[in-house]
């Protein structure tokens, strides 16, 4: 069945027009059961929740979507602009979407696609490791996941993916520290609940002080978010226990920048007293007083790839691409070698 109406989703739910209207304006005098079925029918039918459904179905967009994760983090702001660049020499336009914290991720994408008629997807960051192969086969939108590791499970013939090798660029990271001669090396981290790159850089922090002889203990790591303050609460945080460190790996330079600040604030030293290592390369890490050692991320040119396989998928019909990225460690100013 072509271009529903609000009607005929009436039709196929067995309720009554106002009962569907109810359900797309999230009243709440709709049982449990009955929102349900309604919901799963404008799932399957990718019904658009729009008085002007149909002419929005038959017409033609040239919208690209880009759907970032989280607002704080001026890592992808430079991606968005490289990204942005191609669209615009592709006479497309950009629609930028910024999805909060809490929010599902696949959720967010697949609405964005229906409502904005969209062309073609590219996510930056975000969860999509609950995705399901039938929810983008339905949409027929071609998807580019980027800065997103995705588990084997996910069936990586229905999305492309631009990333880097997580694991492997933690280790050599921490192992830089460790070759230093530091062995109790603090760990700031979004989590391994962070099932995307968190997790990932955590186990390339445990593999590197497990090749270089050093016990992993759990006093030594803390959890933040992508924000500046995070980090310097979490780098706080490790502080207060009193446990000797001199180095820290953090996952992210907007967290190092934070954890920094929050060492130098306690009256310490960068590197004479804690060394610190981030992860990114963004710019802010090079101005930073001192500069910051950190892990970088071919960011603009995994923008631009992100963006020609999109338009390879739209114009083309070709495969789906998996690029992987190498990274490259920055060393500067805040690291020292121990005696």
């Amino acid at each position: 069945m072509a271009d529903l109406s609000i009607k005929d989703i009436a039709e196929i739910a067995g309720v009554g027009v106002s009962t569907v209207s109810r359900v797309l304006n999230d009243h709440p005098d709709v049982g449990g059961k009955t929102r349900e079925k309604v919901l799963e029918i404008i799932e399957e039918y990718n019904y658009i929740p729009n008085n002007s459904a149909r002419n929005l179905k038959r017409s033609s967009t040239n919208n690209i979507g880009v759907l970032v994760k989280g607002i704080h983090n001026p890592f992808f702001s430079q991606m968005i602009k490289a990204v942005e660049e191609e669209i615009n020499k592709k006479d497309y336009s950009m629609i930028l979407h910024y999805n909060e914290k809490n929010s599902n991720d696949i959720e967010v994408a697949i609405e964005l696609i229906k409502e904005k008629r969209l062309k073609g997807l590219i996510c930056l960051g975000g969860d999509f490791d609950d995705l399901e192969n039938n929810q983008l086969l339905n949409l027929k939108t071609p998807i580019v996941l980027t800065s997103i590791n995705i588990t084997e499970e996910v069936n990586k013939d229905v999305f492309s993916s631009v990333i880097i090798e997580n694991e492997i660029a933690a280790f050599e990271a921490v192992d830089y520290l460790c070759k230093l001669g530091h062995e109790k090396i603090g760990l700031i981290s979004t989590g391994e609940g962070d099932k995307n790159v968190g997790r990932l850089r955590q186990e390339g922090y445990k593999k590197a002080l497990k090749a270089n002889g050093i016990e992993y203990n759990e006093e030594l790591i803390s959890f933040a978010h992508y924000t500046f303050k995070s980090g310097y609460e979490s780098m706080s945080r490790l502080l207060d226990k009193g446990l000797g460190i001199t180095a820290v790996f953090v996952t992210s330079d907007i967290m190092a920048i934070g954890a920094s600040k929050a060492i130098l604030s306690r009256g310490l030293r960068i590197p004479e007293d804690i060394s610190i290592v981030g992860f990114d390369g963004i710019e802010y890490s090079e101005y930073f007083h001192p500069s910051i050692t950190t892990v970088k991320q071919p960011i603009e040119e995994m923008g631009r790839k992100s963006a020609e396989i999109l338009f390879h998928l739209i114009e083309d019909k070709k495969e789906q691409q998996h690029i992987v990225f190498k990274t490259e460690l920055l060393k500067r100013e805040s690291c020292k070698k121990l005696k």
